[in-house]
C-alpha cells in the first residue's frame, strides 16, 4: 500500500478523533474537523476514489472534480423535477475528458460531477464555497444537486451526488479529476452567534485588529473597509488581471510569473480606485482579521449597502484564521468586480461584511501553520499558482 494510500485508509479504520454518529451529537452549529471525519466514515460522505485526509480543514472539506466536465450554453438551476444531468442533456451539453486535464475556456461554463456524494440526515444542512485560490483567480464556481433550486447549498436529508459549475472569468485554466475548486462545510440549525457576544468579540479586537475608527455591527455583521494607501506613497496596493493571457493549471504551486497575468496598482497622490466593470481586481482590507478556534467565519460577496460591486468568491474563513488569542496579522483578500457601471473605491471605505458564526465543537485542528494553511499571516497576495513579484 501507497503512503497515500495508507493515509486514506486511516480516515476509515482510526477513532481517534470521534466514532461515527459524532456529528449527529453535537449541537448547533458548523461541524467541525472531528465530526466531518466521523461523516466520512459512517459513510454519509462518501467518494471513489476514496477521500484523502488532505481534503479536510478545521470546518470544511475540499471537494474533487470527476472524470469528465460538460460545457453547456449558460449556468442554470435544475429545479425540484429534474437532476442535473437532465438539464445537461437538455441543454446539449458535450463532455470532455478530465482525466490527463483538459482546458476550461474564460467566458464558458461548465459543469462537472464531484467525485464526492453524500446522504445527509439529522437536520444537517451542506453549504459550499469556492476555495481561496480560485476566487483569486477570478473563477466562478458554484455548487449544485439534483433537484435543487439554490447555489451553494445541500437541503437537510439530501442524498445523491454533487456537481460544480465552473466559468473562468479572467484567465482560461486546466483541470484535470481530482483537482479541488471548492469546499464544502456542514451545519445543523442557525449558526449565527448573539449580537451581544459578537460586540464583546469586537470590542475585545479578537475579531478585527485596524489603526483606523471602528465602524458600527449592523444586521450582526462585522464591517470591514478597504486599503488603498498600502505603506505609503509608491506601495503596491492591489493588482489588476490582464487580458488575454496564457492558461493557468489549477493544480501547479509558485508556477508562474505574475508580471505575465497582473498588473501592480500603486497608490500615488489620491488614495482612490475607480472600478472598472470589464476588469478583475485582487485587493486587501485595511484590517486584520481574525476568526477564534470557535467560530467559523462567511465574508458576505454582495451587500447592496456597499455599492454594486462584488469583493469576494471565495468568503469562508476557518477556525483560527488570522487568530492568535486575538486578530493577529492576516488581513481578508478580496476579489472584486464592479456590476455593470464603473465605481470608486475610497481609502477606508466600507467594502464588505463578515458573518460570524458558531462552531457546534471545538475543532480538534485551526487554521494555522500546524496544518501547513496557504494563506495565515497573509498580506495583500495573488493565488498560490504565482511566485512574488521580482521573485
Amino acid at each position: 500500500m501507497t503512503e497515500s494510500g495508507a493515509a486514506t485508509a486511516s480516515i476509515y479504520a482510526s477513532t481517534e478523533t470521534g466514532a461515527p454518529g459524532l456529528a449527529h451529537r453535537m449541537g448547533t452549529g458548523v461541524l467541525p474537523y472531528q465530526a466531518i471525519m466521523a461523516m466520512i466514515r459512517a459513510r454519509e460522505v462518501a467518494a471513489a476514489p476514496e477521500i484523502e485526509p488532505a481534503q479536510i480543514q478545521p470546518a470544511s472539506m475540499d471537494l474533487r472534480l470527476g472524470h469528465h466536465a460538460y460545457r453547456v450554453r449558460a449556468s442554470f438551476l435544475p429545479g425540484p423535477d429534474a437532476t442535473v444531468m437532465d438539464k445537461v442533456k437538455e441543454m446539449g451539453g458535450y463532455p470532455l475528458d478530465l482525466a490527463e486535464g483538459a482546458v476550461l475556456e474564460r467566458g464558458c461554463v461548465y459543469v462537472v460531477p464531484l467525485l464526492e456524494s453524500v446522504r445527509l440526515s439529522g437536520g444537517v444542512m451542506g453549504f459550499a464555497n469556492p476555495k481561496s485560490s480560485t476566487g483569486r483567480l477570478d473563477v466562478l464556481t458554484r455548487l449544485i444537486t439534483d433537484h435543487g433550486t439554490a447555489f451553494d447549498q445541500i437541503e437537510r436529508s439530501y442524498e445523491g451526488p454533487l456537481y460544480i459549475e465552473v466559468a473562468p472569468q479572467t484567465f482560461s485554466i486546466v483541470a484535470r479529476q481530482g483537482s479541488r475548486l471548492n469546499q464544502l462545510r456542514f451545519q445543523r440549525g442557525n449558526p449565527i452567534i448573539a449580537a451581544s457576544e459578537l460586540h464583546r468579540l469586537y470590542e475585545e479586537g479578537q475579531l478585527l485588529r485596524s489603526a483606523v475608527a471602528r465602524h458600527q455591527i449592523r444586521d450582526n455583521l462585522v464591517p470591514v473597509t478597504i486599503d488603498l494607501k498600502g505603506t505609503g506613497p509608491g506601495s503596491v496596493i492591489g493588482y489588476r488581471a490582464k487580458k488575454h493571457t496564457d492558461k493557468i493549471d489549477i493544480d501547479l504551486v509558485g508556477a508562474y510569473d505574475p508580471h505575465d497575468y497582473w498588473e501592480p496598482i500603486t497608490y500615488h497622490r489620491e488614495a482612490a480606485l475607480i472600478l472598472d466593470p470589464d476588469e478583475f481586481y485582487i485587493l486587501a482590507t485595511a484590517e486584520e482579521v481574525g476568526v477564534p478556534s470557535d467560530l467559523a467565519a462567511e465574508m458576505v460577496p454582495y451587500y447592496t449597502r456597499s455599492g454594486e460591486y462584488r469583493v469576494h468568491y471565495a468568503g469562508f474563513f476557518d477556525p483560527g484564521f488570522g487568530w492568535n488569542g486575538r486578530a493577529s496579522g492576516s488581513r481578508a483578500v478580496l476579489e472584486v468586480r464592479s456590476h455593470e457601471v464603473p465605481f470608486m473605491l475610497e481609502h477606508g471605505q466600507t467594502v464588505a461584511w463578515m458573518r460570524y458564526e458558531r462552531m457546534a465543537g471545538q475543532p480538534d485542528r485551526v487554521y494555522g501553520a500546524g496544518i501547513r494553511s496557504n494563506y495565515q499571516n497573509q498580506g495583500l497576495a495573488l493565488a498560490k499558482h504565482f511566485r512574488p513579484f521580482g521573485g
